[in-house]
């Protein structure tokens, strides 16, 4: 089983480093876009047979279709190279693992017939409509993306989705995710098939990572292959981002010798987690610890 790696990174240099080591083993490939408002000399540190640099780099913006653009150039670039790469896992920069590589094969060999992409038909809580029907050009077009900020506050800046989206049911969900070579390859061949659908996420208002590669799939017979995301999060109050992992999420870590939860999204193992940042490395100095730990005691009743 042959495992890519895509990371969109733009800070973290070290964690970033950590984490390729932690996954390296046979058949894994790291595939790295460095933000292009980075400054990608902080990731030369980042070396190896196995990791490309995907060039040329773009500029990317949170909560808009540059993530896509970025992910999409990624994943291109992962089918096109050797050795064939079975899964492609999504990462971003402040995410981290919590097994081995080697683990992580092993898991994505006995559920082969699965899409780990967390998704639900909109609307549902959290992902309303008019998120996905406010019209927003992007951070490259200031003048018009001002524009439609203004309308937007009064209720003009809107659209249609189902006559652009022409008879596809939307779907939305995490933004990290793993999926199945055929699962990618059918996302690069349906986008090339139908621009109008890229077209129309280009210029939607807030994370269309969440909806783009979730209703082309959601449209799709790969829908019934689609099990929750095998990436942990968590969430303050009022919180719209990850919190910060800290001590006390890896008590929980290590609590269990397979990390299992049940939330909104439905039961299921945890492989990675997000997020956690170069200032918290001593957490990962822990996360590593309980991997080794881990891997030996399965070695253990392995030999028994």
């Amino acid at each position: 089983m042959k495992i890519a790696y895509l990371m969109l990174v733009h800070s973290n240099p070290y964690l970033q480093k950590r984490a390729i080591e932690t996954l390296s083993c046979e058949g894994s490939g790291f595939f790295i876009h460095v933000d292009a408002k980075s400054d990608i000399r902080k990731f030369s540190g980042i070396r190896g047979k196995n990791v490309t640099f995907l060039e040329p780099r773009i500029p990317v913006y949170w909560g808009e279709f540059s993530t896509v653009v970025a992910m999409m150039r990624l994943m291109r670039q992962a089918l096109d190279s050797p050795p064939g790469y079975d899964y492609f896992v999504f990462m971003q920069g402040s995410d981290y693992p919590l097994r081995s590589g080697m683990y992580i094969q092993r898991f994505f060999a006995e559920n082969s017939d699965s899409e780990f992409l967390s998704l639900v038909e909109m609307p549902a809580p959290g992902f309303q409509l008019s998120r996905l029907e406010a019209f927003r050009y992007p951070s490259t077009k200031p003048l018009l993306r001002f524009a439609t900020r203004a309308l937007g506050k009064i209720g003009l800046a809107r659209r249609n989705y189902r006559r652009h989206l022409v008879g596809l049911q939307a779907y939305a969900g995490v933004a990290s995710c793993s999926l199945s070579r055929d699962a990618c390859e059918y996302i690069v061949k349906f986008a090339m098939e139908n621009p109008h659908v890229e077209a129309f996420f280009q210029n939607t208002f807030m994370s269309p990572d969440e909806w783009f590669f979730h209703t082309i799939l959601g449209n799709s017979s790969f829908r019934p292959r689609c099990r929750r995301s095998l990436f942990y999060r968590e969430y303050g109050p009022n919180m719209p981002h990850p919190a910060l992992l800290n001590e006390k999420n890896v008590d929980f870590f290590e609590s269990q010798e397979r990390i299992l939860i049940e939330d909104e999204w439905g039961p299921g193992e945890i492989l990675f987690a997000r997020k956690f940042s170069d200032q918290t490395l001593h957490v990962i100095d822990r996360i590593d610890e309980m991997i080794r730990r881990k891997e030996k005691v399965e070695l253990v009743q392995c030999q028994d």
